[in-house]
């Protein structure tokens, strides 16, 4: 089975936004940059409050409570942020798919390549490979990339203090 990291990658990249939320309209530009992400628009702080906005939307998919209503919930995304699939190479590397009309702001951009690619990585990988962290203190929202399916903590560090208090708690009653 082919796993398209089209998906994966925006998704790694929404999550990344979200995690670590750019201050400004410069660093969010140097993010996407930094993810490969081709920018064609100068960056500007619409674009900035454009992308937290969605952001906060798109996080209404992660905390579905079960696969109908993630898959209504991201749909609705998908209807208001993606274009007919088109060929292009626009950058001169390669031709690939856009799901996205062309020349549009980052916050647009973004819209469509993160809705696209949790469609992708959803329908690709499992319905439940979205998630929030499962260390009581947490609550952070993960994407699961991982060969078995079964993530269940944002990192190893709070899989880690999950299990140091899970330990405590078995060793502290015995």
């Amino acid at each position: 089975m082919h796993i398209n990291p089209y998906g994966e990658d925006a998704v790694l990249l929404a999550i990344d936004l979200l995690r670590h939320p750019p201050a400004t309209a410069a660093e969010l530009e140097a993010r996407c940059r930094a993810a490969d992400l081709m920018i064609e628009q100068p960056v500007t702080a619409a674009d900035l409050d454009a992308t937290r906005d969605f952001l906060r939307t798109w996080l209404g998919v992660v905390d579905a409570p079960d696969f109908t209503t993630r898959a209504d919930r991201l749909n609705a995304l998908l209807a208001g942020s993606s274009a007919h699939p088109r060929l292009t190479n626009h950058a001169g590397d390669g031709w690939h798919v856009h799901y996205r009309g062309s020349d549009l702001p980052l916050g647009w951009l973004l819209r469509a390549l993160i809705s696209v690619g949790t469609a992708l990585h959803l329908a690709g990988r499992g319905m439940h490979r979205l998630g929030r962290c499962a260390e009581p203190t947490c609550a952070a929202p993960f994407a699961d990339v991982s060969r078995t399916g079964r993530q269940r903590y944002c990192s190893t560090t709070c899989a880690n203090r999950d299990a140091v208090r899970r330990h405590r708690a078995r060793t502290t009653a015995a």
